[in-house]
């Protein structure tokens, strides 16, 4: 099931354009967008939600059109901004409660669910608390309580992690990758930091300077391309070997990327890349300083994006 899909979709400021010619098709699951500061997440989530009117192309989500059919589709919708919006003066229970009403829910049940939400995210002894009062991480799980307290079908999260330490990041992961789980609400999770999205996605959209740079599954995007880091000995004496390996190896089919005697080795499979290399290694009488297995990381879709 597809969630949402564009065509062509293009957002300028100006000459720039923040989205150039996007063509998405975002899975059922937990969906992570991925791509540095500045790549064009925050405007296309922001289209999502028919807050902004694209330039050019279309979007639908859930079956909705955002343009024609905001209101609709944002009672559907939860959202978690990046920036910190949470008025001071409030308390978290009432925060929650108010935003779960603009979204359709009546007022008794409203109640409910923002306990339930607050409670769902580890924040139910907190429930009472004025937000000012609250620590980021906390914070940061009341934004989340109130993107699933309307019990949508689907919750926008922008940066999440924004702000926690390593232990309040593994903690709020969890957490989203439960609300998929156990209650079926599919998430899209924008973030800059790419391990977080291999821990906890299913699949990826990758943007650069509002580009695709790639889409899939995160299976099909670094689960079947294995390799292996190399370094050889070098002596100093005589031609430099490691030059002579990579050319074999890139001759025997296998991806090559190298820095003096240490090279980053890539191919269908880790077996097949294993084999290659020996083979190569010994044809050449190279000596091996360090060998080690590499899996492909989401970092390595970056790496041939087009300037």
């Amino acid at each position: 099931m597809t969630v949402v899909r564009t065509s062509g979709l293009t957002m300028r400021f100006g000459r720039q354009a923040a989205l150039d010619a996007l063509d998405l098709e975002i899975a059922a699951g937990v969906t992570g967008l991925v791509g540095a500061n500045g790549a064009g997440k925050t405007t296309l989530l922001s289209i999502v939600l028919g807050l902004r009117t694209a330039t050019a192309g279309s979007v639908d989500v859930l079956g909705y059109d955002p343009v024609r059919q905001g209101p609709e589709l944002r009672s559907h919708v939860g959202y978690a901004s990046e920036r910190n919006l949470l008025p001071a003066d409030m308390r978290a229970v009432d925060f929650v409660r108010h935003l779960a009403e603009v979204r359709g829910l009546p007022r008794d049940e409203a109640r409910s669910r923002a306990s339930d939400s607050l409670w769902l995210v580890g924040l139910g002894e907190e429930r009472f608390r004025g937000l000012g009062t609250m620590s980021t991480g906390q914070r940061q799980r009341v934004k989340l309580a109130q993107a699933v307290a309307a019990d949508p079908r689907l919750i926008l999260l922008d940066e999440p992690t924004d702000g926690l330490d390593p232990v309040q990041r593994d903690e709020m992961l969890a957490l989203i990758r439960r609300v998929s789980d156990d209650f079926g609400i599919d998430v899209v999770l924008s973030s800059h930091l790419l391990e977080e999205v291999e821990r906890v996605c299913d699949h990826v959209v990758a943007l650069d300077a509002g580009r695709l740079v790639a889409q899939g599954s995160l299976r099909s995007l670094v689960g079947d391309t294995e390799g292996i880091e190399l370094e050889l000995v070098e002596s100093g004496v005589g031609p430099a070997t490691a030059p002579l390996v990579a050319a074999a190896l890139e001759g025997a089919g296998l991806t090559v990327s190298r820095a003096g005697a240490s090279m980053q080795v890539a191919g269908p499979t880790a077996d097949e890349v294993l084999d290659r290399t020996r083979d190569v290694v010994a044809d050449h009488g190279a000596r091996i300083r360090r060998l080690s297995g590499r899996r492909r990381t989401l970092e390595d879709l970056f790496h041939g994006a087009p300037s």
